[in-house]
């Protein structure tokens, strides 16, 4: 069980990553979107405006700081299928779970989000202490 533990981990530890960066990436986006100037006739047809959402939509996908850590977190969620076929439901949602919090946290103070550190490393603290008593 000690190798699905570990993928485990590293399935969190890539969610967490790829949450932080596709965050990074959605905010970078929307300040392209910002600096770019508006329709001079808003649209007021339901189609439209329908329109306008999918082409935005389409747009973030086509944006690489967002859609290259979408893509590797889509394929660390196939991972994570592939180890609750191995591995007991109850052990590897909580120590993925609890692995992804810590890890977003982590990698959003790396990424240089505002943030109270020392909450965020006291909760990542307790989430390791949880993620060891699931484990042992």
């Amino acid at each position: 069980m000690i190798g699905g533990v570990e993928k485990m981990l590293a399935v969190g530890l890539i969610w967490g990553a790829t949450n932080a960066a596709m965050r990074r990436g959605a905010l970078l986006w929307d300040q392209s979107l910002k600096s770019t100037p508006p329709p001079r006739d808003p649209p007021h047809k339901l189609h439209q405006k329908l329109l306008d959402s999918l082409s935005n939509w389409l747009t973030l996908l086509f944006f690489w700081q967002y859609s290259l850590p979408f893509l590797i977190n889509l394929s660390a969620s196939a991972t994570f299928f592939t180890i609750l076929s191995q591995a007991p439901i109850s052990l590897a949602v909580p120590v993925t779970n609890a692995t992804t919090f810590a890890a977003t946290a982590v990698f959003g103070i790396l990424l240089g989000e505002e943030t109270r550190v020392g909450h965020a490393l006291l909760g990542t603290g307790f989430i390791v202490l949880g993620v060891w008593l699931c484990i042992t």
